[in-house]
């Protein structure tokens, strides 16, 4: 029975009265629909005793309501007291576990459908929802650190019976109301936000009551980043959004409504006019402006905004206590103070305003028709262009296609407007009948301006027979964005043939460009398809070389490695390959080789092992990118994981190597090696050639020690070979054979007499000095001078477009990539890159359909195409 949830000061009987007639109503206007209603239950024994006891909720002849009995009627969980006429609470716990099933069975079982006890649920729901953030699954136990707030919540749950809400909003006996208010209330938090709305009545004494109509509480969102001004608003919102609602269905639609809030943010927000907000403020704003006015909008202090324990939580004592359902102190006044004065401009800076983005537009007023023509991007459309506009001029509407005449005229049009506005001072000298100045550009070309107004040149060629477009070509300047069209149109007729044939397709088109020959070296220089066709791939400056190869250092320990072969060796009936595995020594230049049975990394890590055995241990290897190098590698950092860490610093220092790998296709950078090889090949073949059918393992292992020892015998220098008292050439022989097992020590000081010593250690040291000493004067000296790429050139930079050369494919075949990282070198050059190929499958949006692909080259193996911006 709505209409009598407020009593506008009638008496109890004609309420009675009322409440008789409208269940009758009610009863036989279900009856019509086919609906039964009963279990009727009132607080007026009047309204009980009209109604049939069949169809009471309770016996009216056991419940004495003058008496202490106080029956309670329960409906969706909310208890009835008839005596008193209020609103009791009571919870029924079951022994849920204390997991977060149990918990949200829990705090479900609360009906609370107008929010009276919304600050208490807010605790109970802040724990569930911090279960939620920690990824608590829906049987794990409670974690411990919330049990404590969990099991207060839950203790506290028993006290709920002390709470008492007065159903009817007008107290008993209040007389006629005369005027009715409806006071919104919001706040925010951290934890969460909340609102809650009073009714406040004035009657014709002046005096004031005021009761809690509806709350809500809400725990803050998980999933969107809010700040607390958001937080703040958001509950406004929900305050406007109850307005709506309460006035519609409790017919308060004529009460005036406030709205209080503690937060100057969202005041300002609301009575922005001139600033924009971003869509999240923006919407709610709009919102709230849909319903209400800023008028309506009061500022409180947060200690006496009741919302404050919808958004923060309070326990049920505190509860009771607090002005929670009766309202704020502000209400109870004869007369409520004026709104207090706030600053409601927004701060400076605010996150959610847009920024104001002034922009300055320049218009620029073109004089000539050139000028114009700057924004089209090849010579036949600027002749079309202008041939339109001169038929439009010459009121033809015809659609045709333009006629070699029209083309022509619009020819002349544009280069005597491109003559008048570069060569202005020189077209007014010669109609004058002067001649040009000495140190005018133009003087050598004995200029003269026809009758069509063109400045051509005059030349030598009077009397030739050839067309006059020839004989007395047009003059254009060199700088002009047109003369950059006609270069690229000449250019592409000429099918990117280089600069001389373009200057012939340009003086053959009758124009004289000053400066061509720079001019158009330049467009080529920078033709794009030019570059992809014939522009050699890039080059930088010769690196330094390393310290491995120019301080004295014991053979081997630094050294570099590869692959060579194969060779056909027999077995029986069988045929089988096998390959060399050369070692390069950086310092003397000395080579080791090892013969392997196949390509494979076990073949290759067994090739190292008999290295290093034989040898000594190495610190350093550097290689080409082979797929048997890789894996060895791989291999040799899985067994790391292995090792006991332990012994790992022991093991490195006496076992271990590095392996330092070139760029892939940079062969260039492994020369040391690599020309070892071509040595070893001339030295196996005339060695193989020796021999008669083909060889065993064996013997081909035999050869190669051979080849070995023929190559260590090399000289390193070729200085003063040729004087008879010149000393012993110095080879990698005499240094190999002073190789121990230990570090040699650093040279010391040992005289000639020292050869004679009895001391045969102090004769080893003694020639050590020697040749080590020859080593430092006469090697390292011959290889200080770079051979080859001497000087520095541009470096490489990310967005350049390149095309990577391929030797196995012809230049059109050339894949298209862009440089996205480089390497800087320490001498600040850039010789290894980054590259990310292009992609031809695209999808309808424009995006890669596969996962790009990325890959180090050096720059000798790329074609710059275009600069980066």
């Amino acid at each position: 029975m709505r209409d009598f949830y407020m009593d506008d000061g009638v008496s109890s009987v004609e309420c009675a009265e009322k409440a008789i007639q409208s269940a009758r109503e009610a009863r036989q206007v279900c009856a019509l629909g086919g609906l039964r209603l009963h279990k009727f239950v009132s607080n007026n024994k009047a309204v009980l005793e009209s109604i049939p006891p069949s169809e009471c909720a309770v016996d009216i002849t056991a419940v004495n309501l003058s008496l202490t009995d106080q029956p309670l009627e329960r409906a969706l969980g909310i208890y009835w007291q008839l005596d008193h006429d209020n609103f009791r609470f009571r919870v029924n716990l079951r022994d849920q576990p204390a997991t977060r099933r149990g918990i949200l069975s829990v705090v479900a079982s609360l009906f609370d459908p107008l929010g009276f006890l919304a600050p208490f649920l807010l605790k109970g729901k802040a724990v569930l929802q911090e279960m939620c953030r920690n990824g608590v699954g829906w049987d794990d136990p409670l974690p411990d650190g919330l049990r404590p707030r969990w099991e207060h919540w839950k203790a506290d749950l028993a006290n709920l019976e002390n709470i008492k809400v007065p159903r009817c909003i007008v107290p008993a006996g209040f007389q006629r109301i005369t005027k009715r208010e409806i006071h919104h209330f919001s706040d925010a938090s951290t934890r969460g936000y909340g609102q809650c709305s009073y009714l406040r009545l004035e009657n014709e004494q002046g005096d004031v009551h005021c009761s809690l109509l509806m709350a809500k509480s809400r725990v803050a969102p998980l999933k969107k980043i809010t700040t607390i001004p958001r937080l703040e608003l958001t509950a406004a919102v929900v305050s406007v959004a109850v307005n709506d609602m309460l006035k519609e269905e409790i017919n308060l639609a004529d009460s005036e409504a406030y709205f209080w809030t503690d937060s100057q943010v969202v005041l300002g927000y609301i009575n922005n006019e001139a600033r924009r907000f971003h869509t999240f403020v923006a919407n709610r704003v709009q919102r709230i402006h849909h319903s209400t006015t800023p008028q309506q909008w009061r500022y409180i202090p947060s200690d006496e905004n009741p919302a404050d324990y919808a958004s923060r939580g309070m326990s049920v004592n505190d509860l009771v206590t607090s002005s929670w359902f009766r309202g704020p102190n502000v209400l109870w006044e004869r007369q409520i103070a004026p709104p207090v004065d706030v600053n409601t401009q927004l701060p400076i800076g605010d996150p959610e305003v847009k920024k104001a983005q002034s922009l300055n537009t320049q218009t620029v007023q073109y004089s000539c028709l050139s000028n114009l023509l700057t924004k089209l991007s090849s010579w036949s459309k600027v002749i079309q262009a202008v041939a339109r506009l001169l038929r439009r001029v010459r009121k033809d509407k015809s659609s045709d296609h333009s006629t070699v005449a029209e083309h022509e005229d619009a020819k002349c049009i544009i280069i005597k407007d491109l003559q008048s506005q570069m060569y202005a001072e020189e077209i007014a000298l010669l109609r004058k009948g002067k001649q040009l100045p000495r140190n005018n550009r133009l003087c050598n070309l004995d200029a003269f301006v026809d009758h069509d107004g063109l400045l051509k040149v005059g030349g030598r060629l009077c009397n030739s027979s050839v067309p006059n477009s020839i004989k007395y070509p047009v003059i254009i300047p060199k700088e002009h964005h047109l003369t950059k069209l006609l270069i690229a149109d000449c250019h592409e007729k000429t099918e990117h043939q280089g600069k001389g044939l373009t200057i012939n397709e340009i003086r053959s088109r009758g124009f004289w460009i000053t400066g061509v020959n720079r001019t158009v070296a330049s467009f080529v220089r920078r033709c794009v398809r030019c570059r992809k066709l014939r522009r050699p791939t890039e080059e930088q400056k010769m690196a330094n070389l390393p310290s491995e190869r120019i301080d004295p250092s014991p053979p081997f320990t630094y050294c570099g490695m590869d692959v060579f072969g194969p060779f056909i060796t027999r077995q029986g009936r069988k045929s089988y390959k096998r390959y060399g595995l050369l070692f390069t020594c950086f310092c003397c230049r000395g080579i080791h080789i090892e013969m392997l049975d196949d390509m494979s990394t076990d073949a290759f890590i067994n090739g190292l092992r008999c290295f290093i055995a034989i040898r000594g241990s190495v610190r350093q290897i550097r290689c080409d990118q082979g797929s048997n190098f890789i894996g060895a590698k791989n291999e040799f950092a899985k067994a790391m994981k292995e090792i006991d860490t332990n012994r790992l610093v022991s093991f490195l220092a006496e076992k271990q190597c590095d392996f330092v790998f070139n760029a892939p296709h940079s062969s260039h950078t492994g020369g040391v090696w690599e020309r070892q090889i071509r040595t070893v090949r001339s030295v196996l073949h005339s060695t193989l050639s020796l021999s008669s059918g083909r060889l065993d393992d064996s013997s081909l292992r035999t050869f190669f020690y051979k080849a070995m020892a023929i190559v260590n015998s090399r000289p390193l220098t070729v200085d003063n070979l040729n004087y008879p008292k010149s000393p012993e050439p110095l080879t990698p022989n005499h240094l190999l054979t002073l190789k121990t097992t230990q570090a040699l020590p650093p040279p010391g000081k040992f005289v000639r007499e020292d050869v004679y010593a009895r001391k045969r250690w102090r004769h080893v040291q003694y020639l050590a000095e020697q040749f080590w000493g020859r080593w430092q004067k006469e090697y390292v000296s011959n290889i200080a001078t770079r051979q080859c790429w001497l000087t520095p050139s541009r470096n490489m930079q990310v967005g350049d477009i390149v095309l990577e050369k391929a030797d196995d494919l012809p230049r059109n075949e050339w894949r298209l990539a862009e440089v996205i990282e480089t390497v800087v070198d320490k001498d600040d050059l850039v010789r290894r890159v980054k590259i990310r190929f292009g992609d031809r499958k695209l999808g309808k949006d424009g995006k890669r359909l596969n996962k790009p692909s990325i890959v180090d080259r050096p720059v000798q193996k790329l074609v710059l195409l275009l600069e980066a911006a």
